[in-house]
């Protein structure tokens, strides 16, 4: 799962930061608030408490417990299959729960006859033990770069930087997106996985591939003394279709762009031989999805802040995808011509920072508007609005994040993301459709080699 880079951006002057102008480096918290984290707050920073009439309940550790029978790499089953839905929400009851819709959900349940189906909160978020006490240490700690966070921070690791928010919105709204960007979700990766696109009806396959990350960032024996700068290492190995196979590709991501820029290499089909990948963020268009959206639409936003104006509007009560493990199932069936069946995805009521994105002067981007709906408890984007240059609603992501108790974990898996102003929608990280459930591998417990990430061993590899 690719992720964004951080770190400084040239271009802001020193007469800037000498007068502490908005946007400026800030410390961390105090003792007192990051004691927080231990009290009041989850240790991910999130109100432990539930809300007053008891739909959202109190967080008490999450879900740690591993299904009887269950193995890696096996689907992880739905932990709540026996759950009947309490609500059902569609255009014509949509008024009553118009404050706790995001405004993509009611623009495809207008215009589209879209639906949501929701069942009982449950707070699963969980980590292992050694992420919270990087997490309590991140609080007290990072800090963000010259400029503020959006163009990154230092003295972070193993955890989200900012678990408790600077009260600036101005300098917040860009600390929950670098949370967004560096949350738990494991440390190693490996499944087989499809990116589908349903364009006026027809289901095409972009892509299934064979996939692994490992994110070093989260190495539980790693601390911000050791740590290298290279977040993750990616590898990609397309199995279809057959004029993908052979055009393998290995991403390195990075914490810092000025010491280590991301870099991408791929093995040319037929040639054996191995080439550096051109960027891979802003706004270019995303070429493991054949350019149905940009780079920095992927996992909700990918790539270097810079671009945008981060503001935080606050915190919603707020009906998102949650608790997805049902999708680990999805099949051919599912697809409909708009959207994924209602019946499949699975929404509850949860807390959400809601954060507003808008494009920074000088700065040029096809989708210079975009609000984003975000986990409290696990930092997730869960669902995006995004405009185009006239102020026109034309995309929305939809994240859905599955309980993996083995971490433990609630993370991001498979997403979606709708155009309606093309009338087509594409899902990634994808179980693929053209494997039995049965076959399908989903393993975060194996660790795999490093020569899996060298592009000197994906070179040495090649058939041709």
């Amino acid at each position: 799962m690719k992720r964004r880079k951080f770190g400084l951006t040239a271009g802001i002057s020193a007469a800037a930061l000498a007068l502490g102008l908005p946007g400026r480096a800030r410390a961390g918290v105090s003792q007192a608030q990051a004691d927080q984290l231990k009290t009041t707050l989850t240790p991910m920073g999130a109100e432990k408490a539930g809300n007053a009439d008891g739909s959202i309940p109190a967080w008490t550790g999450g879900y740690t417990e591993i299904p009887a029978g269950w193995s890696s790499p096996a689907l992880m089953p739905d932990m709540f299959a026996n759950e009947q839905p309490i609500l059902t929400i569609n255009a014509a009851n949509m008024s009553q729960y118009a404050d706790k819709l995001p405004e993509s959900v009611k623009i495809f349940m207008q215009q589209r006859g879209y639906s949501i189906v929701v069942y009982p909160t449950h707070r699963t978020a969980a980590a292992p033990q050694y992420v919270y006490d990087n997490i309590y240490q991140n609080a007290l700690n990072a800090q963000a770069v010259p400029g503020g966070p959006r163009f990154g921070f230092t003295n972070a690791y193993g955890g989200v930087p900012f678990p408790i928010l600077d009260p600036d919105p101005s300098i917040a709204g860009a600390q929950v997106l670098q949370n967004h960007n560096f949350r738990w979700f494991g440390w190693h990766i490996h499944y087989n996985n499809g990116s589908y696109a349903m364009s006026h009806g027809q289901l095409t396959s972009v892509l299934d591939d064979d996939f692994g990350q490992v994110t070093a960032y989260y190495d539980p024996n790693g601390s911000v003394a050791t740590f290298d700068g290279i977040y993750s290492k990616a590898f990609y190995n397309p199995i279809g279709p057959a004029n993908a196979v052979g055009a393998n590709i290995i991403v390195w991501d990075s914490t810092n762009s000025l010491k280590f820029p991301d870099s991408g290499w791929e093995l040319l089909t037929g040639q054996g031989r191995v080439r550096r990948i051109p960027e891979i963020q802003y706004d270019v268009p995303d070429s493991s999805v054949d350019g149905i959206v940009t780079y920095d639409e992927a996992f909700a936003f990918l790539g270097a802040e810079n671009e945008f104006d981060w503001n935080l509007i606050g915190k919603k009560e707020m009906y998102v995808p949650y608790n997805n493990n049902r999708t680990n199932f999805v099949e051919t069936s599912d697809y409909l011509p708009h959207f994924l069946s209602p019946d499949l995805v699975r929404w509850e009521l949860h807390r959400c920072w809601v954060v507003e994105a808008t494009l920074a002067a000088g700065s040029r981007n096809i989708l210079p508007k975009r609000r984003f709906y975000v986990d409290e408890d696990t930092w997730t984007v869960l669902v995006t609005d995004e405009y185009d240059a006239n102020g026109n609603f034309w995309r929305s992501t939809q994240i859905f994040v599955v309980v993996r108790p083995d971490l433990p974990g609630t993370v991001q898996q498979m997403y979606t993301t709708l155009d309606i102003q093309g009338d087509s929608y594409i899902t990634s990280f994808t179980p693929r459709l053209d494997l039995p459930p049965s076959q399908r591998i989903q393993d975060y417990v194996s660790v795999l080699p490093p020569s899996s990430f060298n592009p000197q061993d994906m070179a040495a590899r090649a058939s041709f």
